[in-house]
């Protein structure tokens, strides 16, 4: 059995059920070091989306036992249910959403956006396990699928390059690069090389290799991240205050009303976009699907914001990771950072840089699939690729490419070409952006 599971494809490791998964010791270990990857290149959500919901009104130390927890049993739903290598935890972006947008400027209370992200996450999952699951993938173009992984590859290039403090915020442009005096810069630039070497060698588990090695050079030369907040395990005895902290005494209300239908569509189209632009395998994209609208009903219920499939699972997937137990070994990691959360910040933000940085350069390569020579079809998807990370929402990049592809296939005089779904994707992605607009 072994033998003959060592000599599988990628396509047909996918394919393998779980049992199948620990019968071989070679096939497991690419899928642990896998899950392992994954975790690291996600691992400051663990910190960031605290912070985040902090600015909301909520408590920083529950918030941050409600975001391991919810993606602990994210991952291990990804994982037992769909046998899909993703991992789950809240989203970034939706988590900006749901402090900057309804509580901040719509004036919701942070309780009152816990029960618009519930009725948003449950009207999610009524349409991952309905038939308009299938309608709705079959209206996305080819090469809006393709712009989709792209994009986030960008964005995950611009994330992973101010990570590295590569790039920052300039006084007089947009961006400009670091200073070189900075040693988190180098330490990165340092991690990528290595990360790169590694790579190209073929040398097994060389993600997480780079992000040991650099968190080590780190340390002794005494790099770290400053003003990284911690929390400590004995917190999580207060949590259960934090469990169905709803209010519904204003979902009637305009303001709620419109935040619960922007919520909607942001979950239900960016996971739709996001897990077709990265699943190694499309035939678990329904039970993936449906995977991160459940766990999205729970991250309300645990008092945090919506949960979705991180981008950064492609970090796994380029180590040869293709089933559930990837997804698993994540969930375990993050159960296991419970105990040693106060010694995450041992791990540089420049370590976890160049495995973000190459994930999404090795994700731009879907460029090549779309037709360029054909405007129609690539302006819409250039509108997703720049769009994704200069407004640093893959919702917003969506709406954008959906809005224009109608649009411009009718003045190229291709009407026949457009589907009725994809007329209705338009409109509701129009109405998104207008919605947005006025929140």
């Amino acid at each position: 059995m072994s033998n003959k599971l060592n000599k599988t494809s990628k396509k047909e490791t996918a394919s393998l059920s779980l049992l199948d998964v620990l019968r071989d010791k070679e096939i497991f270990k690419t899928e642990v070091l896998g899950g392992i990857t994954g975790f690291f290149a996600i691992s400051y959500i663990l910190v960031v989306n605290p912070m985040i919901l902090s600015d909301a009104g909520m408590d920083v130390h529950q918030t941050v036992f409600a975001t391991i927890i919810s993606s602990v049993i994210g991952c291990f739903i990804m994982g037992f249910y769909a046998n899909s290598p993703v991992v789950i935890t809240p989203g970034m972006g939706v988590n900006a959403f749901f402090t900057y947008t309804m509580v901040l400027n719509m004036g919701l209370s942070y309780q009152e956006a816990l029960t618009v992200s519930l009725v948003s996450t449950i009207a999610f999952a009524l349409i991952a396990f309905s038939r308009f699951t299938d309608i709705l993938q079959g209206g996305i173009p080819d090469s809006l699928k393709s712009a989709i992984t792209a994009g986030i590859g960008l964005f995950l290039v611009e994330i992973g390059l101010q990570k590295a403090d590569l790039i920052q915020q300039g006084k007089n442009s947009l961006l400009t690069i670091g200073s070189f005096k900075n040693p988190s810069l180098l330490l990165a630039i340092f991690g990528l090389i290595l990360t790169i070497v590694l790579y190209i060698k073929k040398v097994k588990g060389n993600f997480f290799i780079g992000i040991v090695i650099t968190t080590i050079v780190g340390i002794i030369f005494h790099i770290h991240d400053s003003g990284v907040k911690t929390t400590h395990l004995i917190d999580i005895l207060q949590y259960h205050k934090s469990l169905f902290d709803f209010s519904f005494k204003n979902v009637w209300t305009t303001p709620f009303i419109m935040a619960s239908f922007s919520m909607t569509m942001i979950l239900v189209f960016e996971s739709m976009g996001l897990n077709a632009g990265i699943l190694p395998d499309m035939k678990k994209f329904k039970e993936t699907f449906r995977s991160v609208s459940i766990t999205g009903i729970i991250s309300s219920i645990l008092g945090t914001s919506p949960t979705v499939s991180a981008a950064e699972s492609v970090a796994g997937f380029q180590l040869g990771a293709r089933t559930g137990i990837m997804s698993i070994t994540a969930g375990i990691m993050f159960l296991l950072s419970t105990f040693f959360i106060s010694f995450l910040d041992l791990v540089p933000q420049a370590a976890i840089a160049p495995v973000i940085i190459i994930t999404g350069a090795l994700m731009l390569s879907n460029l090549k699939t779309i037709n360029m020579d054909d405007f129609a079809e690539w302006f819409p998807a250039f509108l997703i690729v720049v769009l994704i990370p200069l407004t640093g929402s893959i919702s917003i990049g969506l709406a954008f490419g959906f809005v224009a592809y109608p649009i411009v296939k009718i003045f190229n005089g291709q009407i026949k070409s457009i589907s009725t779904i994809n007329y209705i994707l338009s409109g509701l992605f129009l109405i998104n952006l207008i919605m947005t607009a006025m929140l």
